[in-house]
């Protein structure tokens, strides 16, 4: 356990703590003051209020469009059904860049909306609630849908031979042994978008801010530390009482009930009532998540055969992406270097994170399954804080810290990966350790017994039967890596972007040349990601951890 402590202490703890000492310490004095300060002015309640409000409203938006989602996954076996799964997955690994840049494409300024009909949802509330479910969709289908598939129907059957009717029977015997699984999803959604980001800064404007956008305002455009500090804390306070709530939740689930295999729980939907859902769940999905990605796809094709790539002879062609060639295409100063460079940086920064992510996250997720006790379950709870936890706050907490000998990384390539490593390994920790506890001690201790030193008896007895769960952990750590953005605006360098960095700066400059190379990269970026996701269906096991 001591190079994952090591590296936690080093990365994350240590930046997150010196941007708090920074903002709250005048002097080397505590100025615990300024907390009342802060919370007590009236834009940062406002900021308090949205982020909590719009959090609970993704959320239970989320849940009434999923939930049919997740019973139809658990319950019915239909043609197709795996491809739909991987779609239906692809938004949860999509960088939070794309999924506002595909949004902003179906429902902004020029969208396909304001063509169509002239409506405009950018700007409002709508736009970011309905990016919210398309992110944390596939959350609600994998986590209630995979317990619903391992649900004995025939107890449910059972009961309505007693007398109870079909609402009456779901209410009384399969919700009460859902319910766990339920409010798991909730809080996973609510702490995904009570931090969110991304989405919030493309399609909120200046009208909306999260704790974790109100954090980046104050932290990069008006120098304000104390109140980023004060604001940091806020959400740590907050993210650290979901996460305990999640954990126990998680634990009740794991104790409490008795599953069966899901294969023999999914059969062909029956009757007219049946297959009007399937056909509700398969229009969902084409609406909520094929319509933005295939919009966003047009648009980085659309009117961009113009010589400047901007498109003035209409019609679809390549342009957006021939500018991408260029650092200054249509007169641009945006990079010092071509847009396209971005595809190998993100790529070259995701593997090296993805590495750092195995390592660690493997070496906690071994430690995990050997020691038991309040003290490593409260080091498993820690794994998860980088979720939650402001990047942006992280990002400009490397800046601060990692400046002097023998750490002095600022100006290091390096930076990024240790940065997108800290998202990445509680994927990974997640992923390996359902199937490490899965492994028998026995095997252990009989290779031990034999004179195996303890690495050969993890290299020759718990590799090969976790090597699949490896193999889809480093899938999600690479995903996640190169798709991380609150931490690496403040530290990727400018003549090395990665694609979301690369993303943003094209969005905050007007001009269409600007606005369709945004989309020719998003395009690049979302192939990536989804063809990261296709891999991962063909090699994960049912057993292949939480996610």
């Amino acid at each position: 356990m001591t190079v994952p402590v090591a590296f936690f202490a080093v990365f994350f703890a240590y930046p997150v703590s010196a941007i708090v000492g920074r903002g709250v310490k005048a002097d080397g004095v505590w100025q615990f003051g300024r907390i009342g300060e802060v919370l007590g002015r009236p834009d940062i309640l406002d900021v308090l209020w949205f982020t909590a409000w719009q959090a609970l409203a993704s959320t239970a938006l989320t849940l009434l469009i999923a939930l049919p989602g997740a019973y139809v996954f658990a319950r019915f076996d239909f043609p197709g059904k795996q491809v739909l799964r991987a779609v239906v997955t692809v938004p949860f690994v999509l960088p939070t860049v794309v999924v506002g840049t595909a949004f902003l494409a179906l429902l902004g300024r020029g969208g396909l909306l304001d063509e169509l009909w002239g409506v405009r949802l950018d700007t409002t509330v709508w736009a970011i609630l309905l990016a919210h479910v398309f992110f944390n969709y596939a959350v609600v289908v994998r986590t209630v849908g995979g317990l619903w598939s391992q649900l004995d129907p025939r107890q449910e059957e059972a009961a309505r031979v007693l007398g109870a009717g079909r609402l009456a029977a779901f209410r009384r015997v399969t919700l009460p042994a859902l319910a766990p699984a339920v409010a798991a999803a909730a809080l996973m959604v609510f702490l995904f978008t009570f931090t969110s980001f991304g989405v919030v800064q493309i399609l909120g404007g200046p009208a909306y801010s999260t704790l974790e956008v109100e954090i980046y305002r104050q932290t990069a455009q008006l120098l304000d530390l104390p109140t980023a500090a004060v604001l940091t804390l806020v959400q740590f306070a907050a993210v650290g009482a979901i996460l305990a709530v999640h954990a126990a939740t998680v634990r009740r689930r794991e104790r409490a009930l008795k599953l069966a295999d899901p294969a023999q729980t999914s059969r062909r939907p029956r009757g007219a009532g049946q297959w009007t859902l399937l056909g509700g769940v398969l229009l969902t999905a084409l609406l909520l998540i094929l319509l933005p990605l295939g919009v966003l796809v047009e648009r980085s094709f659309d009117g961009a055969d113009g010589a400047d790539g901007a498109g003035g002879a209409g019609g679809y062609g390549l342009g957006y992406y021939r500018a991408l060639q260029s650092a200054g295409s249509g007169g641009s100063s945006t990079f010092l270097v071509p847009p396209l460079e971005a595809v190998g940086n993100s790529l070259r920064y995701a593997l090296v994170a993805t590495l750092i992510a195995l390592v660690v996250g493997g070496l906690a997720a071994a430690a995990l399954t050997r020691r038991a006790g309040r003290l490593v379950r409260g080091f498993d709870a820690l794994l998860m804080l980088p979720l939650g936890v402001s990047a942006v706050t992280v990002g400009f907490g490397f800046l601060i810290t990692l400046d002097r000998p023998p750490l002095d990384l600022r100006t290091s390539w390096i930076l990024v990966p240790l940065a997108q490593a800290l998202v990445g390994v509680p994927f990974v920790v997640r992923t390996m350790l359902p199937v490490l506890r899965a492994v028998d001690d026995r095997l252990r201790e009989a290779a031990a017994v034999l004179g195996a030193s303890p690495l050969r008896a993890w290299r020759e007895v718990d590799l090969p039967l976790v090597r699949r769960a490896v193999l889809v952990a480093a899938g999600f750590a690479f995903a996640v890596s190169l798709g991380e953005f609150g931490a690496t605006v403040f530290i990727a360098r400018p003549d090395n972007p990665t694609l979301p960095v690369a993303v943003a700066r094209l969005l905050g400059r007007s001009g269409e040349l600007n606005y369709g190379q945004a989309m020719a990269l998003s395009t690049i970026l979302m192939l990536v990601c989804a063809l990261s996701l296709l891999l991962l269906e063909r090699i994960r096991t049912d057993r292949s951890g939480e996610f």
